[in-house]
């Protein structure tokens, strides 16, 4: 599945408990050649150390572990390694399976619990990459899902929008002869006015970060026309793209996505900076951990590769190292991280996944606290 699938009932559902163990794989894959030759390899590796660290653990029976390998020796059966973004996520306990593309970079990955491991969904769809891009010309709009660098059309809600014949005076531009391209013309500007309602719906059932795409008397009419426009996250006036294909369009609008990621980060930092200056502030594991208990969190920033293994005792943290970072045990949790996040959003709190080291002076975790 892609992570646009990726609905918060969905979100739920994987979030739930489940019979140990519930095996979570993670991987980096590649697009192109030659690193993506690497990948298939680096899968039956990642399934190898989840056979090996099942057979390891004695807390999971035989049977239990026979019907786990097959649901997984079928998940990797499954994937499509022609079907590749930039990570790989497999999901699978004694009676289910699911296999995950992402839009971005995750860690090669073995997590066993009782819980699958969610932070890369999360990361992916609900965090800073998700974004739309409307796209109009004098007589025609399109609209466009983005998470990451991945771009699909959404061919629903009105969209794509072409004039109807309650919108043209067929017989007034007949009469006069203005051509459907002239930007003065009031019947462009009735379409351009209906663009912006439809996607003014679609934006109230769906707000996300949106830039608007078109030459520049387009762009110019229809922030004119409507209400919506004005406030776009990015604005590219660049003709010829109304039909993508998506991944032109999403190379076109690459730098407007990256740098509000870098505003939206810049903006996470400041927030951090005031949380201290209030003593309204916590960093590392344990202390964050303890502020997410008590929905004390209004914020949580955590560096997006940031695992621990760790046990709970007596409501702390106990950092736990095991053979190549994996703790074996029931009682362990491996990415104790992952929980965290996820009781984070159970509370209400948002979570924003920065870049590697952002952090690093503040343990790789951090909260803005409520009180």
């Amino acid at each position: 599945m892609d992570s646009n699938d990726l609905t918060p009932e969905v979100l739920r559902s994987l979030r739930k408990q489940r019979p140990y163990p519930a095996v979570s794989l993670t991987m980096p894959t590649h697009r192109h050649e030659p690193w993506s030759d690497q990948d298939p390899v680096r899968l039956r590796n990642v399934l190898s150390e989840a056979v090996h660290r099942m057979e390891a653990d004695p807390d999971v029976p035989k049977a239990t572990r026979q019907a786990v390998k097959g649901r997984l020796n079928q998940a990797v059966a499954e994937v499509d390694l022609r079907h590749k973004l930039d990570g790989l996520l497999i999901l699978a306990d004694a009676e289910e399976h699911q296999v995950w593309y992402l839009p971005r970079e995750t860690p090669e990955s073995v997590v066993i619990s009782d819980t699958y491991l969610t932070r890369n969904l999360v990361a992916a769809t609900v965090q800073r990459h998700h974004y739309w891009v409307l796209n109009v010309a004098s007589d025609h709009a399109t609209l466009w899902s983005g998470v990451g660098d991945s771009l699909h059309e959404h061919r629903a809600d009105g969209f794509p929008a072409t004039p109807s014949e309650a919108t043209w005076d067929v017989e007034r531009l007949e009469r006069v002869g203005n051509p459907p391209s002239n930007f003065m013309d009031e019947d462009t500007r009735k379409f351009m006015r209906s663009v912006d309602d439809a996607f003014t719906a679609v934006l109230a059932g769906s707000p996300r970060p949106f830039y608007v795409v078109g030459v520049a008397p387009a762009l110019a009419l229809l922030e004119e026309a409507g209400s919506t426009a004005p406030s776009a996250t990015g604005r590219l006036a660049k003709g010829g793209l109304t039909d993508g294909p998506a991944h032109v369009l999403a190379k076109a609008v690459r730098p407007l996505v990256e740098a509000y990621a870098r505003d939206e980060e810049r903006q996470v930092m400041v927030q951090l900076d005031d949380a201290r200056s209030s003593r309204t502030f916590a960093a590392g594991l344990d202390e964050v951990w303890e502020a997410v208990r008590e929905r004390r969190a209004g914020l949580v920033a955590v560096e997006e590769h940031f695992q621990r293994s760790a046990r709970v005792s007596e409501g702390h943290l106990i950092p736990v190292d095991g053979a190549d970072g994996a703790a074996l045990g029931r009682e362990v949790q491996d990415d104790i991280v992952d929980e965290l996040v996820e009781s984070a959003l159970d509370g209400g709190a948002q979570v924003v996944f920065l870049d590697d080291d952002v952090l690093a002076g503040h343990e790789r975790i951090a909260a803005v606290l409520r009180y």
